[in-house]
């Protein structure tokens, strides 16, 4: 099978998950999938063989110590960028799931943190942290005016 046949099905291999966890977050099959590690199993041995297909002595020595110009020329070569491409499925998808996650735990709206980590893991990332901080925030506004300010019993 070709490095380019192995991109391609890494690519959609992910699609399924990310579905489940943006458009149907509630469905059960959707937790149970979720739950399991098995989907990262698979990519991270797609990933070992890349990895282990890909570097060279050279290469292997500018890891070492890399520098930009080294990164740069290590990914230039096909096998090689489509490892980097595979780490990132793997990472995003943690990270999408984690997100995912801990939105069904404490019930923080995902959705949006979801689609951006499908695209740029990171910004995803930052968009469910700061999600949460609003949302604990005016979760813990809400509950402060139901009470009482001296007592701290709620009103009736």
């Amino acid at each position: 099978m070709s490095i380019s046949q192995l991109f391609n099905i890494a690519n959609l291999f992910v699609l399924p998950f990310w579905t489940l966890m943006i458009f149907l977050p509630n469905w059960g099959v959707s937790r149970k999938v979720m739950a399991s590690y098995l989907p990262f199993v698979a990519l991270a041995l797609l990933y070992i063989y890349l990895f282990i297909s890909s570097i060279t002595p050279e290469s292997a020595a500018a890891l070492s110590n890399p520098q930009l110009a080294d990164i740069a020329r290590f990914f230039a070569d096909e096998k090689a960028a489509a490892t980097g491409w595979i780490h990132f499925l793997v990472m995003d998808l943690f990270v999408g799931r984690w997100i995912y996650l801990e939105g069904q735990r404490t019930g923080v709206w995902t959705v949006h943190s979801l689609a951006l980590c499908l695209f740029a893991g990171p910004m995803g990332l930052l968009s469910h942290i700061l999600t949460y901080w609003i949302s604990q925030r005016f979760t813990a506004s809400a509950e402060s005016d139901t009470t009482t300010p001296s007592t701290g019993t709620p009103q009736a």
